[in-house]
């Protein structure tokens, strides 16, 4: 494991897709975001879940007013990589406040007039820079429902495979590997990153398996469960196999989580191709510091990405990332999928209703 870490603190600039943004493209985000943040007023209930009719309809209205230069950058990663970094909007930190606790402080906060925190515009931000991608979402049962997610250290879940913890390695993994109707594209926009934390990514395109190792992967074989974000709750139904590996007009794409995959069921062959798969996206795994201002685009239909250990302080300084789901219309997944239950997870897709009210 020393020298996976190792390896995953060495940062990869140069085999990351990089898309500058124009200082001007970047201001104009800023001022779009701000001039909806203040038309709509500082609200509690608008900055809980971002769900609210007026606020939406001016994403969906506005996001079509921004640079080109924004579409271009939003665009879905070009390279086999399955990873681009956006830079870069203009963020000073003094308008940032303290780093909050967990995602329930931050949603507060966001809607609270008394405090001087861009952190409800941010999220605007991040609103309509993923509408220029596509369609965002939430999840009902993530984060209450919030269409963009606020992932911060806090204070008991330091060791946990989830967004909240710290001192330990976040395993690689697809984001919401569980459900069928997990994001497309994956948004992760720094705030805050004192410690030049990194997110680590691997692409299953770059990965060296064999035929026979291919072909195990792509039946259906183990459930993956949900992450303890999601609790605990589900339904009491039997777990759906999943396949590693699909297909994609004839290239490789991937739905992995092996923290929450029970392997110890598998058949020896299984296992011995899972673990070379694993090894493989150890092999491959490049890394990505974020600074302020930049986002991180992730192909979750490729990519696994991950985290390195860092050591949180908890006094309001710490490492401030948002994420936002989004869905691309154009693509279409296994048609086995449909089936699946998602443990009875249900996605909060509002500008999904928009455009289809639209037709």
């Amino acid at each position: 494991m020393k020298s996976v870490l190792s390896e995953r603190k060495t940062f990869h600039p140069s085999q990351l897709e990089r898309r500058e943004l124009p200082d001007s493209a970047g201001q104009a985000v800023r001022a779009l975001a701000d001039e909806i943040a203040v038309t709509l007023g500082p609200s509690p209930a608008i900055a809980i879940t971002l769900t609210d009719p007026d606020l939406l309809h001016h994403i969906d209205a506005r996001y079509l007013e921004l640079p080109e230069a924004v579409h271009q950058a939003m665009r879905a990663p070009a390279t086999d990589a399955g990873v681009t970094v956006v830079g870069r909007l203009p963020l000073r930190d003094d308008e940032l406040g303290h780093t909050p606790l967990d995602w329930r402080q931050a949603a507060a906060w966001a809607g609270d007039a008394g405090r001087r925190s861009s952190s409800y515009a941010l999220d605007i931000t991040m609103l309509l820079l993923a509408r220029c991608a596509g369609e965002p979402f939430g999840w009902q049962g993530q984060q209450g429902g919030r269409l963009v997610n606020n992932i911060v250290p806090s204070p008991g879940h330091e060791h946990e495979q989830s967004g909240a913890s710290s001192t330990a390695l976040l395993s690689p993994h697809s984001e919401d590997a569980f459900h069928p109707q997990r994001a497309n594209l994956l948004m992760l926009g720094c705030l805050r990153n004192p410690d030049d934390v990194g997110t680590t990514v691997s692409s299953v395109r770059q990965v060296e398996l064999d035929a026979a190792q291919r072909e195990r992967l792509s039946r259906r074989e183990l459930p993956i469960l949900p992450d303890v974000s999601y609790g605990a709750d589900f339904p009491d139904e039997p777990a759906p196999p999943i396949a590693t590996l699909g297909d994609e007009d004839g290239q490789l794409t991937l739905r992995f989580d092996p923290a929450y995959t029970p392997l110890d069921e598998a058949d020896p062959e299984f296992r011995s191709a899972y673990d070379h798969l694993a090894a493989e996206l150890e092999r491959v795994c490049i890394t990505a510091a974020l600074a302020p201002g930049e986002l991180l685009l992730v192909d979750n239909d490729v990519v696994v990405h991950g985290r390195v250990p860092f050591t949180p302080r908890y006094n309001g300084t710490d490492r401030w990332l948002k994420r936002v789901n989004i869905r691309l219309p154009q693509r279409r997944r296994a048609a086995a999928e449909a089936a699946e239950s998602g443990y009875g997870q249900r996605v909060v897709a509002p500008f999904r209703t928009i455009r289809g009210n639209r037709r």
